[in-house]
């Protein structure tokens, strides 16, 4: 077919993205709070709670340690289990990284500030 250009797909090599390991321990921080059960351990960063957290992460693979508190009345098990499945989703989501492994340390128990007293 004369006046036809063939149109071919140029190859690109694959590029790579790399997430920082504190990059990674700030959005498991986050992804925890955004479950009910589950709050920051006794710290705060700039007037926030977070919960501490710090991530490994080895080419594709992380391993993710958090210590957080617990809010009253909530069943410690259940919430560490909906925690390390809720960070495990969001951060493969949001990195592309593999989550080997989300370790909880609970901290504290969280319970509503109590009012202060009229005397």
């Amino acid at each position: 077919m004369l006046g036809h250009t063939q149109l071919r797909a140029v190859e690109q090599p694959p590029g790579s993205i790399t997430v920082a390991e504190r990059v990674v321990a700030k959005l498991a921080s986050r992804a925890a709070l955004e479950l009910p059960g589950a709050a920051a351990a006794p710290r705060r960063v700039l007037g926030r709670a977070t919960p501490k957290a710090s991530a490994r992460v080895e080419g594709d693979v992380a391993v993710i340690d958090l210590e957080l508190s617990v809010r009253w009345p909530a069943s410690v098990p259940r919430v560490t289990a909906d925690v390390r499945r809720h960070v495990r989703e969001r951060l493969t989501s949001l990195t592309g990284l593999t989550i080997a492994e989300v370790r909880i340390v609970v901290t504290d128990l969280a319970t509503a500030t109590p009012s202060s007293r009229v005397r």
